[in-house]
């Protein structure tokens, strides 16, 4: 399930070597304390909470009103955990731009190098859905550039990966967790965090099951000459339309004579009245009806069992699954649903020196006092890491 989404600034600038060298340090440590005390599992839930992730990177020391937190604290991670993954049972592949496309190589060669019975073509689809849903089946305006993929040895992962929007400046984080996960095109959000958006066309909400449903009708029984059609008789109605905030979607060749139209669970009706009409927000454009062309004649020559099947197709992006949520309104009378999946506001705190600059010193008593503890651990002595156990209990 996907677990939370957190909205930040985009911002420019690098991280001070110094400071990332000291997040790598700190940062990989506190990582093998929660491991230690708590196994690998509970390491990917915290990774996976989009507060905790943000109150780790606040701890090493990086601007917690950033959007580099992200980037710059998954970077740390991955450099810092390098030479620890095997004996952790943690491995960590992803990253930003280019790194994030090698995801499903490093997924194998962490399988190849540590000897993973993991069923590792499953967990390279996993990064492939989990990656389509929030760039293509969540449009919400965010482009994605940064993909962060860390499993275990019995095969749970989470997933932080982020995208940005160049017009609001904002950065938006998606979390996702492996425990609970039914499926990849149906609410695989539990606990989300953001500044709620107009007009997102949610694809994996439940209220668009019957959407879903129509698009991969649409791809398997009707002919791509007849979708393509469809879509043509919107882009009319929208050079008609003359409301302000939306567009009423429907032509004459839907409105008239004893039609027969099927419902939203595949049955016909007759009618000679308006079937169903379409909102849609005035700022979306109409998708390209030469593009759809294209992928609905191969869809129609290797017809789809499920919607997954259709979001994990090579080809299909954004525009191709709008144009086929719009066609399947006009031919199945399937309404979607336009609802941010974000649920409640992050807080955001501070930055540059707020609420007081980095303590180099600070950071590196921490590390030294977290360092001895897991030294202590791995020979047997727990003495140190339950002392710091007993000071978290009594702080909280």
């Amino acid at each position: 399930m996907r677990t939370g989404i957190a909205n930040t600034p985009l911002h420019g600038g690098h991280c001070p070597p110094w400071l990332f060298e000291k997040m790598k340090q700190l940062g990989s440590v506190m990582i093998e304390v929660i491991a230690i005390e708590y196994g690998p599992t509970e390491v990917l839930r915290r990774l996976s909470d989009p507060i905790w992730f943000q109150a780790f990177g606040s701890v090493l020391g990086f601007d917690w009103h950033s959007s580099g937190l992200t980037t710059v604290l998954c970077g740390a991670l991955k450099e810092g955990l390098h030479d620890q993954q095997g004996e952790l049972g943690l491995f960590v592949t992803g990253g930003k731009g280019k790194a994030s496309r090698k995801t499903p190589d490093e997924i194998f060669q962490a399988g190849e190098k540590h000897g993973l019975s993991n069923d590792l073509v499953s967990l390279q689809r996993t990064s492939r859905m989990v990656a389509k849903v929030d760039s293509a089946a969540v449009q919400d305006g965010y482009q994605l550039y940064h993909h962060f993929f860390v499993f275990d040895r019995d095969g749970n992962w989470t997933v932080v990966q982020q995208g940005m929007n160049e017009k609001n400046r904002y950065a938006r984080r998606y979390h996702w967790l492996s425990e609970s996960v039914k499926s990849y095109v149906e609410d695989p959000h539990q606990g989300i965090c953001g500044q709620p958006a107009k007009d997102v066309l949610n694809l994996v909400s439940r209220n668009n099951e019957a959407t879903r449903l129509a698009s991969v009708e649409l791809c398997r029984e009707e002919r791509p000459e007849t979708v393509v059609k469809v879509l043509e008789s919107i882009k009319k109605s929208n050079s008609r339309s003359m409301e302000p905030q939306q567009l009423s979607l429907f032509d004459e060749e839907f409105v008239s004579g004893e039609s027969e139209i099927p419902d939203t669970l595949g049955s016909s009706s007759t009618s000679s009245e308006i079937y169903s009409s379409m909102t849609m927000p005035r700022p979306h454009p109409i998708p390209s009806s030469r593009h759809l062309n294209k992928i609905l004649h191969q869809l129609y020559e290797r017809p789809l069992d499920n919607y997954e099947n259709l979001l994990e197709t090579p080809g299909v992006g954004p525009s191709t699954l709008r144009a086929l949520a719009m066609v399947a309104e006009i031919t199945h009378g399937t309404r979607p649903s336009f609802e941010d999946p974000v649920r409640y506001a992050f807080a955001h705190g501070g930055k540059d020196k707020i609420p007081f600059p980095v303590s180099r010193r600070d950071m590196e008593h921490s590390f030294g006092v977290l360092r001895t503890a897991v030294e202590k651990a791995k020979l047997g002595h727990q003495e140190k890491l339950e002392a710091l156990r007993r000071l978290a209990q009594h702080e909280t």
